[in-house]
């Protein structure tokens, strides 16, 4: 005795369990997005690290012809000259005096392992648009 049920529907894709996914998915990246911090909020790196000390640094150079200007920058990003803080202002214009009297004098910087690359990046800028070329980064032996 067979029982007859109604006539058989064709197979169909869960339109609706797809969406349900879609969304889903969409929310998903949204919030995952939302916790990225911007440049200047962030107080940490993403990866703590250390910066290597360079074996070369073991091996003694020739003395250079003329002693280098030592630019030291501490942890918070304050430039340093023969034990000074200097603004920003005030290095721009030591090292546009350095470039005039001698332009192929070296610079060598001394950066504490903490400070932020930014710093660092920023004295090479301002090195770099005097025309001051020989600059060196000082590392632990």
């Amino acid at each position: 005795m067979r029982i007859e049920l109604g006539h058989d529907e064709e197979p169909e894709i869960g339109l609706i369990a797809l969406i349900d996914c879609i969304f889903f998915l969409l929310m998903f990246f949204m919030v995952a997005t939302s916790f990225k911090q911007q440049d200047g909020q962030k107080k940490q790196k993403d990866i703590p690290i250390l910066l290597p000390a360079s074996q070369a640094s073991l091996v003694k150079a020739e003395a250079a012809p003329t002693e280098p200007l030592v630019l030291m920058i501490d942890a918070q990003g304050g430039v340093y000259l023969d034990k000074q803080k200097l603004s920003l202002q005030t290095l721009h214009d030591r090292l546009r005096d350095e470039a005039a009297k001698n332009p192929t004098r070296p610079i060598r910087l001394d950066g504490d392992r903490r400070t932020p690359y930014q710093h660092i990046v920023h004295v090479l800028d301002l090195c770099q648009f005097e025309g001051l070329t020989q600059v060196s980064l000082r590392t632990q032996p």
